[in-house]
């Protein structure tokens, strides 16, 4: 049977609560175990963009070497999280989360003591590989235990580690850095991955059946190729905007176009052949990503909205410590005190958001929140070199609020929308999503930022007035491409709530 929608939902009416089963004791440890380590795992990847300049510094490489510690992390992600569909399929939930965090805690010892950049890179690559495991891992464990009545709430406390995470992270990094060095950074984390790894081998057991099926190894090398190839490209297309008159820059920037155009290529050319091979596949449900999830018109309108909403966020919120830093000329610690605020309230406002889903529906929070949302990014497009500092945190919380109201949402009634078995598959193409398409936003955000940038200062413009200009423009491209996520928020339901098994651990 195809993962279909079977049900007009819930959202036209407003039907009484119904009291949901009450978790046992073993299911609520394991999801508050996910969820602190996914709080972890989040934590560290937000602190290494702070920590750059001082790497640069310490270890005597260059900014497009140290960019790589980020871009090998995002690239690593890219390539595990689509397989993880079907690994979370083949092993219990013990092996994966054990993984996991086994494999972050090696990345994490491993840069911790580092004596150079390529071991660091290394370590970058190992960590990422086990925080591309827990993400689908939490939320596949959230759909198969929680009954639908209460997914909305849970996928709330997801939202506080997705939301609380980044904000404490460059604030946590940055103090560090400015008083003990960036190898504190990965000092302060180990132990707590040490200590989730530790309870979560003890208490963790399986949740929900497993299938024996072989890997398809060739689904895999073009998921590596396809997804790879696609988010690599998507980063060089800062390097390849770069205006410049300078020898040596030139040549970056042609460098990056040849390295865009190869490995968007690539990455073209293998997704294509990774569908065709899953879809092939999937008759025998032997699929390393079964792409039947899409049969769900409710799963494909909220994948989507994840799509554009992912590309618009990502993307601004990109922009805006640019433009605090270099247009308001404010320092990099005011920056992350006007960025705290909002994700506070995406934090804070997460749980009450998924009880409303779980009462109400979505439509109730998406609409709003498109509107606010996509409102907030139109008004980012009116700051200039004279905006106010307090407008601007206004304004990002508002936003924050905004997306708030989205998410919760989205993660919920996507994954609702799907039978059981697909669950996991599911999760791997909402990380998926999110990871390329966030990549999507930064690099084209990024490089209209700096081409107009650039193109202003050398038309006679000032700096500052420059880079007023690229902000504009990048911060109206977010807003245009926000616009269609108001439609959408009208045509995603809640499914209907379906008989709910019990899952015994095991």
């Amino acid at each position: 049977m195809a993962a279909t929608d079977t049900n007009p939902g819930t959202d036209s009416i407003s039907l009484p609560a119904t009291k949901a089963p009450a978790l046992s004791r073993e299911q609520n440890r394991v999801i508050w175990l996910l969820l602190a380590a996914a709080f972890v795992a989040i934590l560290n990847e937000t602190t290494m963009g702070v920590a750059i300049p001082h790497l640069m510094v310490d270890l005597q490489i260059t900014a497009l070497q140290a960019q790589w510690l980020t871009t090998s992390f995002m690239l690593t992600m890219a390539i595990v999280i689509p397989i993880t569909g079907f690994l979370l399929q083949r092993f219990t939930t013990r092996a994966m989360f054990v993984t996991a965090m086994s494999l972050f805690s090696a990345g994490t010892l491993i840069a911790m003591l580092a004596p150079g950049f390529p071991v660091l890179l290394v370590a970058r690559v190992v960590q990422a590989s086990g925080t591309a495991i827990m993400m689908p891992l939490l939320m596949t464990t959230i759909m198969t235990v929680v009954p639908p009545q209460s997914r909305g709430r849970m996928m709330g406390r997801v939202s506080v580690v997705i939301s609380l995470a980044p904000a404490i992270g460059p604030t946590l990094s940055g103090f560090l850095l400015d008083t003990v060095g960036w190898r504190a950074i990965f000092a302060v984390v180990l132990p707590i991955a040490l200590l989730a790894l530790g309870v979560g081998a003890r208490w963790i057991h399986n949740l929900g059946d497993t299938i024996n099926a072989p890997i398809d190894v060739l689904s895999v090398i073009l998921s590596a190729l396809g997804f790879g190839g696609i988010v690599y490209g998507l980063s060089q297309i800062g390097g390849a905007a770069a205006h410049t008159t300078d020898a040596a820059e030139a040549a970056a920037s042609a460098n990056s176009t040849i390295a865009l155009v190869i490995s968007l290529s690539v990455g073209a050319v293998a997704l294509g052949l990774f569908i065709w091979r899953q879809l092939r596949l999937q008759r025998v449900d032997d699929a390393l990503l079964d792409l039947r999830v899409f049969l769900s018109a409710n799963f494909s309108l909220s994948i989507g909205q994840m799509v554009l909403l992912s590309i618009a966020f990502f993307g601004a919120i990109t922009v805006i410590p640019l433009y605090m830093q270099n247009v308001l000329e404010v320092s990099a610690f005011e920056t992350g005190l006007v960025v705290l605020p909002g994700a506070l309230v995406m934090g804070l406002t997460g749980p009450s958001i998924g009880r409303i889903y779980d009462r109400w529906g979505s439509r109730v929070l998406l609409v709003p929140g498109s509107i606010i949302a996509s409102a907030t990014l139109w008004v980012f497009t009116t700051f200039d070199e004279t905006t106010p500092v307090w407008a601007v945190a206004v304004a990002q919380t508002v936003l924050s609020l905004g997306l708030a109201m989205s998410f919760t949402p989205l993660f919920t009634a996507s994954l609702a929308s799907l039978e059981r078995r697909f669950y996991s598959y599911g999760s791997a193409v909402v990380g998926t999503v999110q990871q390329v398409a966030g990549a999507a936003g930064i690099a084209l955000l990024i490089a209209v930022y700096s081409a107009v940038s650039a193109d202003a200062f050398a038309a006679g413009a000032s700096q500052v007035e420059a880079d007023a200009a690229g902000a504009h423009i990048a911060f109206m491209i977010a807003a245009i491409v926000s616009v269609p996520l108001i439609v959408g928020a009208f045509l995603i339901r809640k499914p209907d709530e379906e008989p709910f098994p019990p899952v015994a651990a095991h």
